[in-house]
């Protein structure tokens, strides 16, 4: 990266993190009731929005004022540690943003604990019902494992937080056991769910499916798994774990050595022909693609200690960064759906174990995103908008990304 690029994609974070100094004003036509954007959300309320602005303040970029402002919005009203709580909204979601910003700050400690409780409290009724579930031997719902919803995510947090602590090892404990086959499989992979990747019942898939990505899949609980073996935390059976999602995911690995993918999601007539079309390959988005598949891979090969597995891996990235067609089914600037996200998994890839070809393609792909960021008015939220496109930019920008990690919320680091 050039000192111009550098000193672009830095000019055109702080752009956007002053677009949205002021929660009054970051959405230009008023903030959305609900939804995405309620204050306690991560993908889309103002939570999200006061990452950018902590990760900001923590490397010296930003103003810690501004991060307070948006932190105190999102803390405002009733939050959640109901059934609805999870990395992304709620509680933990809160505990999540909290924790980077009181890696900085004590002031924010009283907070931490007590959205701590909270989190914690959630997380062992999440874990006491899974283990109920597997004992009834019932098929997995999304909802239990995901990142997004279940307990991949609150172990990302938990493993961020607090490695060592009892809830932690319950939850690794628990990603291995929904690794281990269950008697009533049929042959498929006790992650395999009996519904659509919606998390709904759809016609179009009568007996469910299996599910490759970071977002709903398996890649979530891999990563998470890798990156504890990784830290040295450790329970029975994990290494035994990630070697079983690993051979699944060897067989249905697409491509050649050079030019792997892995399909998003597979269906059940898919396992019993044992074949997935080329042209089902999705695009190398964070959620199904590339950016998140290949960077769970690397985890994995670096965990297990096998450097084939993380050569494979980085040439996935590679193969996404340098094919035009491949980039141009990403016309977003996002962190899930698009350019920011695929910029930001090449980066910790790339800084991960130092390869410089992959280093060697995010320029042009960071100038395309700051061009999309250019052209059109975007929504600000942090998962699908400017902010999370903003910390990409920011983290590429700067080559810093300090310790309680941003893009844990990514299961990326």
């Amino acid at each position: 990266m050039t000192t111009a690029l550098a000193s672009t994609a830095l000019s055109t974070a702080d752009k956007i993190a002053e677009a949205l100094r002021d929660p009054s004003s970051a959405w230009p036509s008023g903030r959305p009731m609900g939804g995405r954007a309620w204050p306690q959300s991560l993908a889309g309320g103002a939570c999200g929005i006061a990452l950018l602005h902590i990760e900001r303040a923590r490397t010296g970029q930003g103003d810690r004022d501004t991060a307070h402002t948006w932190l105190a919005e999102a803390v405002s009203g009733e939050i959640s540690a109901a059934d609805n709580a999870n990395l992304y909204f709620g509680a933990p979601a809160l505990a999540f943003v909290t924790h980077r910003a009181a890696s900085s700050s004590s002031r924010y400690l009283p907070l931490l604990n007590r959205l701590d409780t909270a989190t914690l409290t959630v997380t062992r009724i999440r874990i006491a019902a899974a283990h109920q579930r597997i004992d009834r031997a019932e098929p997995v719902p999304m909802e239990e494992f995901d990142l997004i919803q279940g307990l991949s995510g609150l172990g990302a947090y938990h493993l961020s937080r607090h490695p060592h602590h009892e809830i932690t090892r319950d939850t690794l404990t628990y990603l291995v056991r929904l690794t281990e086959p269950l008697s009533s499989s049929a042959g498929l992979p006790p992650w395999w769910m009996d519904v659509a990747p919606t998390g709904a019942p759809h016609r179009n898939y009568p007996s469910g499916h299996g599910n490759f990505g970071l977002a709903h899949g398996i890649g979530a609980a891999l990563a998470v798994l890798s990156q504890a073996l990784l830290y040295g935390v450790t329970v029975p059976g994990m290494t035994d774990a990630v070697a079983r999602i690993c051979a699944w995911t060897d067989r249905w690995r697409q491509g050649d050595d050079n030019h792997p993918w892995w399909p998003g999601h597979i269906t059940a007539r898919q396992a019993a022909d044992r074949h997935v079309h080329a042209d089902l390959r999705p695009r190398p988005s964070w959620c199904y693609g590339a950016s998140g598949t290949a960077r769970a891979q690397q985890l994995a090969g670096l965990a297990l200690g096998d450097p084939a597995r993380v050569q494979l891996a980085e040439n996935a990235i590679l193969d996404a960064l340098r094919d035009p067609d491949q980039l141009s089914k990403l016309p977003e600037i996002g962190l899930c759906h698009g350019m920011a996200g695929l910029l930001h998994a090449g980066w910790r890839m790339a800084t991960e174990t130092g390869n410089q070809q992959i280093t060697a393609e995010l320029p042009h792909l960071a100038e395309r995103l700051i061009a999309a960021l250019e052209q059109d008015a975007h929504d600000p939220e942090l998962l699908d908008g400017s902010a999370g496109a903003a910390l990409a930019l920011h983290t590429y920008a700067t080559a810093v990304a300090p310790v309680p990690h941003w893009d844990t919320f990514l299961a990326l680091a």
